[in-house]
């Protein structure tokens, strides 16, 4: 076991054990020291919310809404530390969705549903409500490293009521199994603000070029389940969120395939944006996101073709 991995089995044994307002009060004091120090990730989530915001935010109020993104960052992980320690009514009360009946009527049908998401809020508490609600459940993980952090995620989320798939080196490939599981009824959630691959689709995002995933696109042509995008937030009793949707699917007469893939992925993409503009505080992302931002040798990223890929 590395340190990196002991680093997340300390987190998760300590924060279960220790009363919630010492250890709130602790990841508090991380999240404005963060702010403080203004290291590589606070740089990039400033430049990310600037965008969001955009150019006439005055200075100081841009600051004060870094620092309120630090601490939602900061009570995102206190939370998921906790989550394997609730109980099936905390979990259940921990979070509140808009447009629940929806889903609910998804399942019933049989038909299915898939969820672009945001990485905003919580989404593992997201996870484990709709697992607690009794809905079969089934997402991807990024294949982190090391190995060994990886399979503890896995366990953790698999320990929460959701079925996990590798992106890559599973016994099928994981868009093969949500289709099956698609068509079986399961609800299908994907953070679908960031493309992990160089293979996404480029789209326009608050008004400027970036990559999304094709995964959730992909998933409602080839299956015809329906495609909602969520809104996701904290409040201070409970983590959030809301669903848009059913999403309109192009059909075959708009164009081929990587035509309506991408049509759609920019209908998710001003989804995403109209949530996190709501809440911006929320929207967890420090890292690099736009094709114009440096990278980390400094200079832009290079341009590729926009691609349709699997999951």
């Amino acid at each position: 076991m590395n340190l990196t991995e002991l680093g997340y089995v300390a987190g998760w044994r300590l924060v279960r054990a220790l009363p919630r307002p010492v250890t709130a009060a602790a990841f508090r004091a991380g999240a404005d020291r963060a702010h403080r120090k203004g290291g590589r990730g606070t740089a990039r989530l400033r430049a990310n919310l600037r965008r969001v915001v955009g150019p006439d935010l005055p200075e100081v109020e841009l600051d004060d809404l870094l620092r309120a993104g630090l601490r939602s960052y900061a009570r995102y992980w206190l939370e998921a530390f906790r989550l394997p320690s609730l109980s099936r009514e905390q979990i259940l009360a921990g979070f509140r969705l808009d447009g629940a009946e929806k889903l609910a009527a998804d399942v019933a049908a049989g038909r299915g549903a898939v969820v672009a998401l945001p990485h905003a809020g919580n989404w593992d508490a997201a996870g484990a409500w709709v697992a607690a609600t009794g809905w079969p459940i089934t997402t991807v993980a990024e294949r982190l490293k090391p190995e060994g952090v990886f399979r503890r995620f896995v366990a953790f989320r698999e320990g929460l009521g959701m079925e996990i798939l590798p992106t890559h080196g599973g016994p099928r490939p994981a868009f093969d199994v949500l289709v099956d599981r698609l068509r079986a009824g399961a609800v299908v959630p994907l953070l679908s603000d960031r493309d992990l691959s160089a293979r996404g689709v480029e789209v326009d995002f608050f008004g400027g070029r970036t990559r999304m995933p094709a995964g959730c696109a992909l998933l409602a042509l080839r299956t015809g389940a329906p495609l909602y995008v969520a809104s996701m937030w904290y409040e201070p009793d409970a983590a959030r969120g809301s669903l848009d949707g059913p999403l309109p699917l192009p059909d075959e007469s708009t164009g081929p395939l990587d035509e309506r893939v991408r049509v759609l992925t920019q209908r998710i993409a001003d989804g995403l944006a109209a949530g996190i503009a709501r809440h911006p505080q929320d929207w967890h992302m420090l890292q690099r996101m736009w094709l114009d931002q440096p990278g980390p040798g400094g200079g832009a990223a290079p341009t590729r073709p926009a691609a349709t890929g699997s999951v």
